[in-house]
């Protein structure tokens, strides 16, 4: 008996007996069925009747029942079994043997014995009552007792946001209105991975008369143009559908979007098969079909690099590559192809830079015990070399709680250790004493968000790529080298 199929687990089907092939035949008569036939015969009316009984040899009421045979039997042949059809689908090797030597039977192909599957109900429900979400009337509908609707949870567990990998996309969008107050509002658009849910933030713009904070709470936000009360799940904005320069429709607001932080755009990258529109491959084909004007188009970058750097801001860039495509190429895509050339930034700030924003975090926490760090490092300088490793000058740092987080406490050391990662401790702490050695203010720099005004978009917007390389992208797309 197969596992959980409600069947008793008889020992047989049927006993072990003659096999009818016309069963079930009907009720028979008592004396019907028997190996001899009785017939009783008369002695008439006299009172010394006798009465005899005699055996017919005839056997004129004899009923005759036809019985399966070995014969009968085959692989394929279906049998009746009082009233009920059984298929023969395999036999053993003993019966095999048997109908090879008795009956010259070479063919024992076995047939499945899987029933056909039977047919599929669709299962109707009820339309969305409007309590809850639909998934929670979903739930009602399915047990008597509702239960809470399961999301994926091995997406959760791999989606989710750890150390700095935050597994979320975000974009600077512009809310598309005629609403002359909200022309110029921008806001950061966010897309949890782990979930799919969107969240819209407002950042501050200064005397703007708008209060900044959460637009748009985090959840999942359906695509427009679907019936609200359905039997069917409602289809949700998926991150394939967000790119720069995409228009998303977010609760009935209009939003298009402008730009993306770097780890979206690195992500997209890693998962270009899901992302087509960052796939460099597909954005460089597009412009091999131009390759007839190639040397136009060296012309033309040729002619906007009047500086002769053989370099060329962004907008110069992208205004050239929607003429000479004919706009087939969306702002995503150039953006990725102005990734792959873009000429390579130095992030690291200068020296004077740290220390200023290093005098402003010892500021803020009233700390002066630089004479004790010297003090320290005098007595664990043996040889008197005025030099200590910097792991140990970074150990002194942790233990005397000097309250600088560790990415700057990590950019000053490695500015100031030399060759040997040796550091002048006596400098080092004389450039971090801000009461003996203050630094002039400075305005924080903030690299990679430099802005501009991007007339191509009518707003200020952050500038994806600084400058390309337009020498190495005419020889891979065209083959032209440089003159």
């Amino acid at each position: 008996m197969p596992p959980n199929s409600g069947w008793d687990a008889k020992s047989l089907f049927l006993q072990r007996r003659k096999l009818p092939k016309y069963g079930p035949p009907g009720v028979y008569q008592p004396g019907q069925i028997t190996d001899r036939t009785v017939l009783n015969v008369y002695g008439g009316l006299s009172a010394r009747r006798v009465d005899r009984f005699l055996i017919d040899k005839y056997q004129l009421g004899k009923l005759d029942q036809e019985f399966y045979k070995d014969s009968d039997l085959s692989i394929g042949t279906t049998i009746n079994v009082w009233g009920r059809k059984v298929l023969l689908c395999d036999c053993d090797e003993f019966t095999k043997c048997y109908y090879r030597t008795k009956y010259g039977v070479e063919n024992f192909t076995s047939i499945s014995c899987k029933p056909p599957p039977p047919p599929k109900i669709e299962r109707k429900f009820s339309p969305y009552t409007g309590f809850g979400t639909e998934e929670d009337s979903l739930r009602s509908c399915i047990g008597l007792i509702p239960t809470p609707h399961q999301r994926d949870f091995k997406k959760f567990m791999e989606k989710d946001s750890y150390s700095n990998i935050s597994n979320t996309l975000r974009f600077f969008a512009k809310l598309i209105t005629h609403e002359c107050a909200d022309l110029d509002r921008m806001f950061v658009i966010s897309y949890h991975l782990c979930d799919d849910t969107m969240s819209v933030f407002q950042p501050a713009d200064r005397n703007s008369g708008i209060t900044p904070g959460m637009f748009l709470r985090r959840v999942r936000v359906k695509r427009p143009g679907q019936e609200v009360f359905k039997s069917e799940l409602s289809e949700y904005i998926q991150p394939e559908e967000l790119y720069v320069g995409a228009r998303v429709n977010v609760s009935g607001y209009l939003f298009h979007l402008l730009n993306a932080d770097e780890y979206t755009f690195n992500y997209m990258e890693k998962n270009s098969d899901k992302f087509p529109l960052s796939n460099i491959d597909l954005a460089l084909q597009k412009l091999k079909e131009v390759e007839t004007q190639s040397r136009e188009i060296k012309q033309v970058f040729s002619a906007a690099d009047f500086m002769h750097t053989k370099t060329l801001d962004y907008n110069a860039f992208r205004s050239i590559m929607m003429n000479i495509t004919s706009g087939k190429l969306i702002d995503h895509e150039v953006i990725t192809i102005a990734r792959r050339y873009r000429v390579p930034e130095d992030t690291n700030p200068p020296v004077n830079i740290l220390i200023a924003v290093a005098h402003e975090q010892l500021k803020k926490n009233t700390f002066e015990n630089f004479g004790k760090l010297i003090a320290v490092c005098v007595y664990e300088d043996r040889e008197k070399k005025k030099v200590l490793p910097r792991k140990d000058i970074k150990r002194l740092c942790k233990s005397c709680r000097v309250p600088l987080t560790d990415s700057l406490l990590e950019s000053l050391l490695s500015r100031f250790a030399d060759s040997e990662e040796q550091i002048n401790y006596e400098l080092f702490f004389s450039a971090l004493n801000w009461r003996t050695n203050p630094m002039p203010e400075m305005e924080s720099i903030l690299y990679n968000t430099e802005t501009c005004e991007d007339v191509w978009m009518g707003s200020p917007s952050p500038i994806p790529v600084r400058f390309i390389n337009y020498l190495p992208l005419l020889k891979d797309v065209f083959g032209l080298e440089e003159e």
